[in-house]
């Protein structure tokens, strides 16, 4: 078998590495794309391969599959609606959806991770994937409350790329501070507020149970 069949088995055996290595190679693609012709619709399928593998992650969760598959089905349909012909009503609806889309993601993800006092690889990887599947989610989020309330963020002459978001997302969440991009009206700030608790809260009892279990795990003593 060679190494391209070997990587591929391994992802669909370990598919949380799949989500979080599609999400990283989103990261690093994006900022290539943004200057591109027919940027925008290399980010849209970007994003619906991200959406694909997170549903897929949904899947193995003892999360309701029906309710992740219907946001997924109107985020495609709004996402297409919004390439061909673009407004701001249509990019709020989506952008609300996918950022619902995501945070349900990241809930069955965490529910996959703790579902057993076993901490396997692919739960280990998944806790990578969950803070980016948030990172997503809150992305989103920010851009609703862009389209809402236009000048949300610095600077507020122009309105932030969904990738500036999307690095505002990563910075909330870890906590890191970084960055040019500032919430500037008050829905933004609390917004943001609620992305730093995510992020603290994240750490402090997800991550923190997982390292718990993998001690465990590593401690016990073998037969």
């Amino acid at each position: 078998m060679n190494l391209p069949l070997k990587l591929l088995a391994r992802l669909r055996r370990h598919p949380s590495s799949a989500l979080l290595a599609a999400q990283l190679a989103a990261v690093l693609l994006y900022p290539l794309a943004e200057d591109m012709p027919g940027a925008q619709a290399l980010l849209a399928a970007l994003g619906l391969v991200v959406l694909g593998l997170a549903l897929r992650m949904v899947r193995r969760s003892p999360a309701a599959v029906g309710w992740a598959l219907g946001l997924a089905l109107c985020v495609v349909v709004l996402s297409v609606w919004h390439a061909l012909a673009p407004a701001p009503r249509l990019l709020l609806a989506a952008s609300l959806l996918e950022s619902a889309f995501y945070f349900y993601a990241a809930a069955a993800l965490t529910a996959y991770m703790l579902q057993d006092d076993v901490a396997t690889l692919d739960e280990l990887v998944a806790a990578g994937a969950t803070f980016t599947v948030l990172a997503w989610a809150f992305a989103h989020l920010f851009m609703a409350c862009q389209v809402l309330a236009p000048g949300s963020f610095t600077p507020v002459a122009a309105p932030r790329s969904w990738f500036d978001l999307l690095f505002l997302g990563f910075t909330t969440l870890s906590g890191v501070g970084l960055g040019d991009v500032m919430p500037v009206r008050p829905m933004a700030r609390a917004l943001v507020m609620l992305g730093q608790f995510s992020g603290v809260m994240y750490i402090a009892l997800v991550v923190s149970r997982l390292v718990g279990m993998a001690m465990r795990r590593n401690a016990s003593p073998r037969r």
